[in-house]
């Protein structure tokens, strides 16, 4: 009965391990950002959930074989026993920091000061201004609102299959650009610049708000992103530098 028992529970894990990390498997990223985080997210599940099982199992199991022990007797001591659960403790934190370590550490995932000296030339470079309560963006800067060609209030533009790195900042005080359709948060502090890089895959349009609250006006503090096929966003470039009227 007992194996009986564990087979079946066995059976229930890996049932259970299917049916979740299936929608997180087929779910699609926007962003290279976003798969990385999907990506640890699915893998810290694939240890999290068997674990999860075997702990409830032994409790349930624990609960109901001696529901009737009205004294039960302490546990003997069992050092191979101790010795499995230690190494095992050992293995899967190790499992989880490496694999940890591998996301939080890309360039694509963890904001990062400084100017950005070893990206790659075909870079797309944006200044993101926070302030009360609104946002600014400037274009084909690089210090970067006096000499950018390009400037939009409200709405991020950004070209799609392309490195795109934000240089985030603020006028006044504490904010925090966060767009979690695209996996992407930065705090914006004043006389800093946050740099976040990403790489879109598919155009669309992506909420935007500030994640840090930032007096009486912080609920509208919204913004949009709207990702463009690199001949659109050219164009809208263009046009913003000849003058043409848009935003």
């Amino acid at each position: 009965m007992t194996r009986k028992r564990a087979g079946l529970a066995a059976l229930f894990g890996v049932a259970l391990l299917a049916l979740i990390a299936e929608p997180a498997a087929a779910q699609t990223a926007d962003s290279t950002t976003e798969n990385l985080i999907w990506g640890l997210n699915q893998n810290l599940l694939y240890v999290a959930l068997p674990i999860t099982v075997l702990v409830e199992g032994i409790l349930i199991y624990t609960v109901w074989r001696f529901r009737n022990k009205e004294e039960p007797l302490p546990t003997m001591e069992n050092r191979r026993l101790e010795i499995t659960w230690t190494v095992a403790t050992a293995v899967i934190l190790l499992f989880v920091g490496v694999a940890s370590y591998q996301v939080m550490a890309s360039p694509y995932v963890t904001a990062e000061a400084g100017s950005g000296a070893d990206l790659p030339e075909q870079t797309e470079h944006i200044e993101v201004q926070a302030y009360r309560y609104g946002w600014s963006f400037y274009y084909n800067g690089s210090s970067y609102q006096s000499e950018a060609d390009v400037n939009s209030a409200t709405t991020l533009r950004m070209p799609a299959n392309q490195d795109v790195v934000l240089h985030v900042t603020s006028r006044d005080w504490l904010h925090a650009f966060h767009a979690p359709g695209l996996g992407l948060k930065a705090d914006a502090f004043p006389g800093q610049h946050n740099r976040i890089r990403t790489h879109v895959n598919n155009p669309g349009t992506y909420q935007l708000y500030c994640a840090e609250y930032c007096g009486s006006g912080h609920s509208q503090m919204l913004g949009e992103i709207v990702v463009m096929p690199q001949d659109e966003y050219d164009q809208w470039v263009a046009d913003q530098q000849n003058g043409s009227s848009g935003s």
